[in-house]
């Protein structure tokens, strides 16, 4: 297994998402992550993950712009913006979202918006 740090981990998720390269994106998280977003069920499990990202998610397209980033042990914060597309309209709104790592992998992840649904 290749170590690679958490930040890198994490901004090589907002890549991943913004390519649409969902294999890859699946790779950084274990095998039982569990993703949870206020108003919604969790997400539990890599298949679910990756269900999710092909099917599920509600934004369109779009990219994400990282405004902060902060490591603290296992744990990465991340606060920025993201712009794309959600319901075939124009949406932008900022978040924050939660990493928690378990032996180099994304093991929980929290996503914070002032949207109903993302």
């Amino acid at each position: 297994m290749v170590e690679t740090d958490p930040e890198t981990v994490v901004r090589d998720y907002y890549d991943a998402v913004d390519d649409e390269r969902y294999d890859d994106l699946v790779d950084l998280f274990a095998e039982d992550v569990r993703y949870e977003r206020p108003g919604q069920g969790a997400i539990e499990g890599r298949e679910d993950l990756r269900e999710f990202y092909l099917e599920g998610r509600p934004l369109e397209e779009g990219s994400h712009e990282v405004a902060d980033l902060v490591v603290e042990d296992e744990t990465v914060a991340v606060r920025g913006t993201f712009s794309g597309r959600q319901g075939g309209e124009d949406v932008a709104f900022a978040f924050a979202d939660f990493h928690e790592f378990e032996d180099g992998k994304i093991a929980r992840r929290y996503s914070f918006t002032d949207r109903d649904e993302v």
